[in-house]
């Protein structure tokens, strides 16, 4: 076992900002794709859907089809799908094969995020285990920074399939850095396909995605119309926004270390409890807190903070309830975390076509706190486990 910080560990981490800037680059690339497939905006977002279902769905039938094989090489393959997607998506002739290959990438990051939570805590020292996780899902942080402007950066000046290129280039890049990086690692034994799901029965498994689900609809039907929010409390446009939205992910980025942290110190519980008071706070106070750029860019900092250290704990809470079957487990949360990103768009419509962007916060804070009331119900004592923590 090694410390969080050690290569292999990063490795992991450079592979989930890959998929991670697989699945959030559309947003970047609105205006280019409407422009050059001649689609609405509407049409064109619906990119995001096909990649938040294809996950939500792919994530743990994949995960028990591929149970039984070697880790190291299910990383591989799950980085070099997620490359081929994209490569896909940057050759498409039209709309509907690029809905094709978006599916096509989702499967592969939907197989590699889980099974690289999983292999980071096997590797790890059980009490740096939740700043392990933590560090892979900070490439899906620095992915939201860094990744998404630089997308739209990219196809401002050479297109969309350019910008498709070059994640490509780097999930392959990944792969063959896994492949060099990372010892193998046996999968667990085999069972059967009820078993692997056995798990997914537990009713303390079951309200923490519940939970996963409400905090990610809530977190992400704000985030995906952030810009009319913004536009009506504090007046702000095109770059401007930009720039808050930059606040926003350093904000998230510093969460996802800070919640990685908290949770090797103080277990998943408290951590938990403590984040979604917080999220459920900031977003009831978004209206208010948003009112001039300056208070709009501290309030997107603390909003991504809190809402991006939500996901250490509930790994760490998820691995600690069925260590046996840490790899489905976590596929399953991150079915819920693109369910709930699936959703988004639909309900942030409803609610923004219904009430306008000043209520979109507000449905997001009773989001939460129905979140928070079911794991203050519904979180049982639970012994820390003898057993290693499966990667499968």
């Amino acid at each position: 076992m090694s410390a969080p910080t050690s290569p292999r560990i990063s490795v992991l981490a450079f592979g989930a900002f890959g998929v991670g800037t697989s699945g959030y680059i559309v947003a970047g690339l609105l205006p280019a794709l409407t422009g050059e497939l001649h689609v609405s905006a509407t049409a064109a977002a619906q990119l995001v859907t096909a990649f938040a279902i294809a996950y939500a769905v792919g994530s743990p039938v994949f995960a028990a089809a591929t149970g039984t094989w070697e880790r190291r090489t299910l990383l591989v393959a799950a980085l070099a799908v997620t490359g081929a997607g994209n490569l896909f998506a940057a050759l498409a002739p039209g709309y509907g094969s690029l809905l094709v290959a978006r599916v096509v990438t989702a499967v592969g990051a939907a197989v590699f995020t889980p099974a690289a939570s999983a292999v980071a805590a096997e590797l790890t020292v059980p009490e740096r285990r939740g700043r392990a996780v933590a560090l892979v899902f900070g490439g899906l942080t620095v992915a939201l920074i860094f990744g998404v402007p630089l997308g739209s950066l990219i196809s401002q000046h050479l297109g969309y399939r350019t910008a498709f290129a070059l994640v490509a280039a780097f999930s392959l890049a990944s792969a063959v850095a896994v492949r060099l990086a990372l010892p193998t690692v046996a999968p667990p034994p085999r069972v059967r396909l009820a078993e692997r799901f056995a798990a997914g029965r537990d009713p303390r498994v079951l309200v923490m995605l519940a939970t996963t689900v409400l905090a990610c609809l809530a977190a992400f039907m704000v985030y995906t119309f952030v810009s009319p929010l913004l536009a009506a409390t504090a007046g702000v446009h095109g770059t401007t926004v930009t720039v808050l939205l930059f606040c926003y992910g350093v904000g998230g980025a510093v969460g996802n270390f800070a919640g990685g942290r908290a949770t090797d110190r103080w277990g998943s519980r408290a951590p938990l409890l403590v984040v979604v008071v917080a999220i459920t706070i900031v977003m009831a106070l978004l209206p208010l807190t948003t009112a001039t750029p300056v208070a709009a860019g501290i309030s997107l900092f603390v909003w991504g903070l809190a809402t991006w250290s939500f996901n250490p704990p509930v790994q760490h809470r998820l691995i600690e309830l069925s260590p046996g079957h840490a790899g489905l487990v976590l596929s399953l949360n991150a079915s819920a975390i693109y369910l709930g990103v699936g959703l988004s768009g639909v309900v942030g419509g409803a609610v923004l076509a219904s009430g306008g962007p000043l209520l979109l916060p507000e449905v997001a804070a009773a989001l939460t706190l129905v979140a928070l009331l079911l794991v203050g119900a519904a979180w049982g004592r639970v012994r820390e486990p003898r057993e290693p923590v499966a990667v499968g």
